[in-house]
């Protein structure tokens, strides 16, 4: 008897579309006193459209519109003026939620609970079955790296565990779209690095992601679109390449250059009357660093399996004091 054998192909990496999954047409929020008078112009006349398959991010000081942005997409909120569009619907459709995962700034999430506990609630509020939430709540977990603690209660998390677990339940029904809003807050640097890295995989597999974030690096490394708003207005939209390339500056990377060589470069720049503005050494970033100097000593013989048993061995004994109170 012969066997098939089935080859395993590798996953298609999905580019953003021209279908709009968000639209805004001249949207407007106003925030009215207790006598109905004008207190504050949250958002002014936003035009807006996000495309399937993409990172979007919202960028703006503190008052500028992002949260008020979200809310309104969400239908948390009601617009002044104009439309908010979601899948082609309003905003306060409320059939449009169960196409939607939202990952707020701060986690409001049952603190009793553990990690399984918790996603097996969130799938319960989808009608989601039995084998569906178990198979669910085991990728998840395992997605976001807490799997040796998947049965703490949440209140013993630290912030950047609790920002784990909110990415989970925020993908516990496999939503086409997702909001994060400031999604790496309180993460350490290897923790911000896997969070990026599971947006560029949600964007990879053909979700769609508006985000927000004060931390510009961050939205510089997965957004393929942005809007910056200041003051409820949009001030500046499009790719994030085409917006930081500075036109007028062109950059020469080269190794191995002689000292004479330099010289003939500098020679050349000057009888094209141009102006070399620097030639130096590239420089790395602290993240990178700090990631290379960690994995680099994890990955020492002899020393990571005796720093494993060691921390299996501390959690151990801190859950059997826990269960012992």
């Amino acid at each position: 008897m012969s066997a098939e054998v089935k080859v395993k192909s590798e996953p298609q990496v999905k580019k953003p579309t021209d279908e709009v999954v968000i639209e805004t047409r001249n949207l407007t929020k106003v925030y009215r006193d207790f006598w109905g008078r004008q207190k504050v112009r949250a958002l002014k006349a936003l035009d807006l459209e996000v495309r399937r398959g993409e990172v979007f991010g919202l960028l703006g000081p503190n008052g500028s519109g992002k949260s008020t942005t979200i809310k309104l997409l969400l239908g948390l909120l009601f617009p002044t003026s104009g439309q908010a569009l979601v899948f082609d619907r309003q905003a306060q459709d409320v059939r449009k939620n169960e196409r939607i995962g939202y990952l707020p700034e701060e986690s409001y999430l049952y603190k009793f609970l553990n990690a399984e506990e918790t996603l097996d609630f969130y799938g319960r509020l989808f009608d989601m079955t039995t084998a569906q939430r178990r198979s669910r709540i085991d990728e998840l977990i395992n997605m976001v790296g807490l799997d040796w603690a998947k049965r703490r209660q949440l209140k013993e998390y630290s912030k950047g565990m609790t920002r784990r677990i909110g990415l989970a339940q925020a993908l516990i029904n496999d939503p086409e779209l997702i909001f994060l809003d400031e999604p790496t807050t309180g993460l350490d640097p290897i923790g911000t690095r896997d969070m990026k890295d599971l947006i560029l995989d949600l964007r990879d597999k053909g979700k769609t992601v508006l985000m927000c974030s004060h931390l510009l690096a961050d939205v510089q490394d997965v957004c393929d679109r942005i809007a910056i708003l200041h003051q409820g207005e949009l001030k500046e939209l499009g790719r994030v390449d085409k917006l930081l390339t500075v036109q007028d500056v062109t950059q020469i990377h080269a190794k191995g250059l002689s000292e004479s060589a330099k010289d003939e470069i500098r020679q050349v720049i000057s009888r094209h009357e141009a102006e070399l503005l620097m030639m130096d050494n590239p420089t790395s970033t602290l993240e990178d660093l700090f990631l290379r100097i960690v994995r680099e000593s994890e990955a020492r013989p002899g020393r990571r399996a005796q720093d494993v048993d060691k921390d299996q061995e501390v959690d151990r004994e801190t859950e059997s004091s826990n269960g012992d109170r």
